[in-house]
């Protein structure tokens, strides 16, 4: 019983692995949807800085972002 019950595992696990794109590089037709400005990891800047001008108009305050203090003007 656990010996067939681990088979069926490690097959299920191998024909799992079969497709995994992690062993192959990306093909030539699929750079095309990777190039997207979507699939940045930074995002798109523009957005972004759009986000950042919201924040500070909402908090009625410019400036301070990614600098440390705590608004007091010591640092």
């Amino acid at each position: 019983m656990k010996k067939t019950l681990a088979t069926a595992l490690v097959l299920a696990l191998a024909a799992g692995l079969g497709g995994c794109s992690v062993l192959q590089p990306p093909q030539p037709w699929e750079k095309g949807l990777l190039a997207k400005p979507e699939m940045t990891l930074g995002g798109d800047a523009l957005e972004g800085r759009f986000d950042v001008h919201i924040l500070n108009s909402k908090e009625a305050a410019s400036g301070g972002s990614g600098v440390g203090g705590g608004g007091c003007g010591c640092n």
